[in-house]
């Protein structure tokens, strides 16, 4: 697929890796209009911050949609993990579920960034 962020396989939840201790793991995340993130797995809980939002389409790792997620600029957002499941806990989506692996795709106009802190 060419619509796919070729990320390496350390990389994780993010484009890149920017800060860890024995607390957090911080990760810069920049995904181009158009493009999707390679099937991921959530094993923390975490928040991020939306630097420049967008809509993201999201997908379980069969490829099954699972629904579109619309993340506004300077959006703040905190998900639960649990087990195979994400719940948002925000106020921003609310109760949202998704399965904690899936893929993304932004579906906007314009490159979607993040900064997202995972919990250890």
């Amino acid at each position: 697929m060419d619509n796919v962020i070729e990320t390496p396989a350390e990389a994780g939840v993010g484009s890149k890796k920017l800060f860890e201790n024995d607390k957090v793991i911080v990760w810069d995340f920049v995904l181009p209009a158009g493009q999707e993130t390679p099937v991921h797995m959530h094993n923390h809980s975490y928040m991020w911050f939306a630097v420049q939002g967008a809509p993201l389409q999201i997908y379980d790792e069969h490829g099954n949609d699972v629904g579109l997620f619309p993340v506004p600029t300077d959006g703040v957002f905190e998900l639960k993990v649990e087990g195979d499941t994400i719940e948002v806990m925000s106020d921003i989506g609310k109760g949202v579920k998704v399965p904690s692996r899936h893929k993304a795709k932004n579906v906007g106009n314009e490159t979607y960034r993040e900064i997202l802190v995972e919990w250890k």
